[in-house]
């Protein structure tokens, strides 16, 4: 009998982008690659870049490549978001949409993202949970194919751009009560590095906290070249929003989403980089403060 487990069955999805859902002889004696990924998530959209590279390099061998969007919050149920950021990424295998948790539950995942290896004969034979690896999933991959090549290898930028390891000492943050760490008393200057502090009204919910009326800001003091912001808005009108650091505005680090004034839109439900530094980093206050109410804000993550 195998010592691997078999692939288990992508029946229940609720849902797929970019192809019809794969059988059984669609997948037989094929390499699969699952990725379990969710849009808002930092850790996954610095892998895409990798998954993408395989996808296309490997197609032609037999490698077959399934993504499976499971939602971390409220919000990545909704089948648009996850279509847009499937189009922005530039991810064309088919994706399944497990809403229900079932193909999660089925693989008993627990992470985003996990990476499943399944050789031609559907068994698992190996798996990675999060980032990093890369050279050796891709070797892994070209054993699982009879390949040997060059490897592809892949670099992110933008958004995608690898983390800066060394200088990143501020962990991810949850604002919501049922996750997160309470926020600081007092004014955003004073905060202790990786504290965080509300300015204005808002109503604390359990995935994310909401802005009850114009002008109210969150500050976070950090020390990471890059600094990211999940956010969603209650209303169908964009929200614009003024990113401050050290009560400046941002110039040469500012984030892809916001220009060097610090001038940014809240318009869907995803991560937003709010700064990305350049040359020596220190520890820095991020303030964003949003000109409507209706905000959402979910989780720091940083980079």
């Amino acid at each position: 009998m195998s010592r691997y487990l078999h692939m288990p069955s992508f029946g229940g999805a609720t849902g797929w982008l970019n192809s019809e859902p794969p059988g059984p002889a669609d997948l037989r004696d094929h390499v699969v690659f699952v990725d379990f990924w969710t849009l808002t998530c930092i850790n996954w959209l610095r892998t895409a870049p990798y998954i993408r590279a395989w996808a296309e390099a490997y197609a032609d061998d037999g490698l077959v490549v399934i993504g499976v969007h499971t939602p971390e919050f409220g919000i990545e149920h909704d089948a648009g978001l996850v279509a847009r950021a499937t189009k922005e990424r530039g991810i064309g295998y088919p994706v399944a949409l497990d809403n229900d948790y079932a193909v999660w539950n089925a693989f008993a995942n627990h992470y985003w993202p996990a990476l499943y290896f399944v050789a031609a004969d559907g068994t698992i034979r190996d798996h990675h949970f999060g980032e990093g690896r890369y050279a050796r999933s891709e070797r892994l991959i070209q054993q699982l194919l009879a390949v040997d090549r060059e490897p592809v290898g892949a670099t992110g930028v933008g958004i995608e751009a690898e983390a800066d390891w060394e200088q990143l000492r501020t962990p991810e943050t949850y604002l919501g009560y049922s996750r997160g760490d309470q926020p600081a008393a007092g004014p955003g200057d004073r905060l202790r590095l990786n504290q965080w502090a509300l300015t204005g009204g808002w109503t604390a919910q359990p995935e994310f906290v909401v802005l009850d009326e114009p002008g109210g800001s969150i500050a976070f003091r950090f020390h990471a070249r890059d600094a990211h912001l999940v956010l969603s808005t209650r209303g169908s009108e964009p929200i614009g929003f003024q990113v401050l650091l050290d009560g400046e505005p941002p110039g040469r680090a500012h984030g892809v989403d916001v220009d060097e004034d610090g001038t940014g839109v809240l318009r869907d439900g995803r991560l937003y980089q709010l700064v990305r530094q350049h040359g020596a980093i220190d520890d820095r206050t991020l303030e964003i403060r949003f000109d409507r109410a209706g905000a959402e804000a979910f989780v720091f993550t940083f980079g």
